[in-house]
C-alpha cells in the first residue's frame, strides 16, 4: 500500500557554494519507514538551487562554482558576442548579487525527483545532491521533501 509523507528540512547556508545535503534526506527517509518509492525535493526560495554532482573531488564543485559566476557576473551583463557596454542588473533590491542569485538558480534548477530503494535514495557511487547558495551571505534556507512510496 502507497504511503505519503511530508518533511521540511532548514539549512544554514555559509554563503555562495555548493552543500552536500544528501545525509539528511536520507535520515528523513529512514524516519519514514518507507523502504521504496520517490522523493520529491523543492526548494522554496529563488536565490539558490538543487543539483546532483560528484562528491568524491572537491575541484569539481569549485569548477561548477566558477563557471556560474562567468556565466552570470555580479557585476552585470554584455551581449553573448562579449562586445558592447556592460548593462548593469536592474533588479539588485538585496544588494549586488541579489539578481545574479535569481538567475543562476532559474539555470539550474528548483527541484529533484529520486527514487529511493531499500531506505535511501538511489544515487551512483560518486554522486551527491547539493544544495547551491548563489547569495554571497549565509541564508537560512527550507526545502520541502515529498516522499510517496511503500
Amino acid at each position: 500500500m502507497l504511503r505519503q509523507s511530508q518533511h521540511t528540512l532548514n539549512f544554514i547556508t555559509v554563503g555562495e557554494g555548493l552543500l552536500n545535503i544528501t545525509a539528511e534526506l536520507n535520515r528523513a527517509l529512514i524516519s519514514s519507514g518507507m523502504q521504496q518509492g520517490q522523493a520529491c525535493l523543492l526548494c522554496l526560495h529563488t536565490s539558490c538551487s538543487l543539483t546532483i554532482n560528484e562528491n568524491s573531488d572537491s575541484r569539481v564543485l569549485t569548477d561548477l562554482s566558477a563557471h556560474l559566476q562567468a556565466l552570470v557576473p555580479e557585476e552585470g551583463f554584455r551581449s553573448l558576442s562579449g562586445r558592447g557596454p556592460l548593462r548593469p542588473y536592474l533588479h539588485d533590491d538585496e544588494g549586488a548579487d541579489d539578481m545574479p542569485a535569481h538567475i543562476r538558480s532559474s539555470l539550474t534548477s528548483s527541484n529533484l525527483c529520486l527514487p529511493f530503494q531499500a531506505g535511501r535514495l538511489v544515487l551512483g557511487t560518486w554522486q551527491a545532491i547539493y544544495l547551491w547558495e548563489h547569495r554571497s551571505r549565509p541564508q537560512r534556507r527550507q526545502l520541502c521533501l515529498q516522499l510517496i512510496g511503500e
